[in-house]
């Protein structure tokens, strides 16, 4: 399990972090921080110069997952990471790849007064030997208020607030302690499928719009974007889960099964299993239908119709490789059944 501490730059998530460790049984301190570190050593300067911040860099995101996960490996137990993620969509990514590990997360969020939160960045000292990088370090701090009101919304919805201004760092870690362990800090709804014992058959159902774009998804609980669809249910027709995926994945409801595109195999590569992956043509997905197109939050958090070529930008290589086969397929079916005068719905 993981306890994610979030706040503002300032709001003390570290002191605090550092005492809840000794009052949550079998916990080890993380701090993400490191690894945005051992970036700057590791990434060529013209990278780092493209960001101008750690977080906006994928790498990062994808270690700090890495990182947990392995951690936890190592030692077990209960991860304390006092880390501010300001950026909704950087949560779902990190939170979505711990929960693809089956690893939960307990969001707690630090939330003091604007004024006392100001006043805790006025004392701090980082580098007591060198005042111009602590003032630059308080400038960022100071920088980051207003993104943090403006994260509010969500992190207010997301997490378990707990208002920090007259605490000290004992008795804010004794507060996240106990919403821990009386379940007040539940763990976040990121979708968790049951994990596989064994390769599995997956189906992918492609659906276009009046320009021949292709429908993608955008998942929480992994990397990169996806096309609608799911793993098959034992006794299940593939084609017959492409519908019910659809269906419950963003609320369209297909009149007709679905044609059979593409099969591959993908290759276990631990931790996952590999199997079957198959693409159906699920057709015309006219404009009035996608305008009612329905998300589940926890699971998918955006959708878009884009061209092969932007497909190419979006997809990881080996989906995109299956959807460059599919259309390819779908086109040569289009060219048979109009040679056969055969009508193309």
């Amino acid at each position: 399990m993981i306890v994610w501490i979030n706040g503002a730059f300032g709001a003390g998530k570290t002191s605090a972090a550092r005492e809840l460790v000794d009052l949550i049984p079998n916990s080890t301190f993380y701090d993400p921080e490191l690894i945005g570190a051992g970036l700057r050593y590791l990434l060529p300067q013209k990278r780092l110069a493209e960001v101008t911040d750690f977080q906006d860099l994928p790498i990062w995101r994808r270690l700090v997952v890495d990182t947990a996960a392995a951690l936890l490996a190592e030692v077990s137990g209960v991860l304390v990471v006092p880390m501010t993620l300001l950026r909704q969509e950087y949560r779902d990514e990190i939170f979505g790849g711990l929960a693809s590990r089956r690893i939960p997360v307990r969001h707690v969020l630090l939330s003091p007064e604007e004024t006392i939160l100001r006043k805790r960045i006025a004392d701090r000292v980082e580098f007591a030997d060198d005042p111009e990088h602590s003032e630059r370090i308080r400038q960022w701090a100071y920088e980051h208020i207003e993104p943090y009101r403006a994260a509010l919304g969500w992190l207010t919805r997301d997490a378990h607030t707990i208002d920090t201004s007259a605490l000290t760092p004992h008795e804010t870690a004794e507060r996240m302690a106990d919403a821990v362990r009386t379940g007040a800090a539940t763990a976040c709804e990121i979708v968790q499928t049951p994990e596989p014992t064994a390769e599995t058959v997956a189906a992918g159902v492609l659906l276009f719009d009046e320009h021949g774009r292709v429908l993608l998804v955008d998942p929480t609980y992994k990397p990169g974007w996806e096309f609608p669809g799911g793993v098959v249910e034992a006794g299940e027709a593939p084609a017959r889960a492409g519908i019910r995926e659809v269906a419950e994945e963003i609320g369209i409801h297909l009149d007709r099964v679905p044609k059979l595109l593409v099969i591959d195999w993908e290759a276990p590569e631990p931790p996952g299993y590999g199997g079957l992956r198959m693409l159906f043509d699920g057709g015309l997905l006219p404009r009035a239908d996608a305008e009612r197109l329905l998300l589940p939050g926890s699971e998918l958090r955006g959708w878009r119709f884009v061209t092969e070529e932007e497909a190419a930008t979006m997809l990881p290589p080996t989906r995109y490789e299956r959807l460059r086969w599919a259309l390819r397929a779908r086109e040569r079916s289009t060219v048979l059944n109009l040679e056969a005068g055969v009508p193309v719905g």
